[in-house]
């Protein structure tokens, strides 16, 4: 069985920063074009960024352009998503998936046979 793991959320004030990880004991990272997605309550999923296989393309929302930046680690099998400038509607479980095809102007998740944790959540409060 697959199993992701994302950790590093939290309760911030607006303006802070918070840094979520991901990693995996079943799945290699380095195979995958990864991204973070979140879902807030009563909304629809959103893709926030994705970066490649090898980190030469990464895509970002137009919401968090400027704020969040992705990265990975193939070597310790890890993806970071670094949250700055935090607004209250960035609130939302965040997860870290595996991604069917993205460029720097778009990402798809895996949907059919994707990968993606429990999630963490990030609380941002005026």
């Amino acid at each position: 069985q697959v199993q992701v793991t994302e950790f590093g959320g939290g309760s911030v004030q607006a303006g802070g920063s918070l840094k979520l990880s991901c990693t995996s004991r079943t799945l290699t990272f380095r195979a995958w074009p990864m991204g973070w997605f979140r879902q807030a309550p009563g909304k629809e999923r959103e893709v926030v960024s994705c970066i490649d296989g090898d980190s030469e393309y990464r895509y970002y929302e137009n919401s968090v352009k400027g704020r969040f930046t992705i990265s990975r680690d193939n070597a310790k099998n890890t993806i970071d998503l670094q949250l700055a400038s935090l607004k209250p509607e960035d609130t939302a479980m965040y997860y870290c998936a595996t991604i069917s095809s993205m460029s720097a102007d778009f990402c798809q998740l895996e949907t059919e046979n994707g990968h993606w944790g429990q999630g963490t959540q990030v609380t941002v409060f005026a």
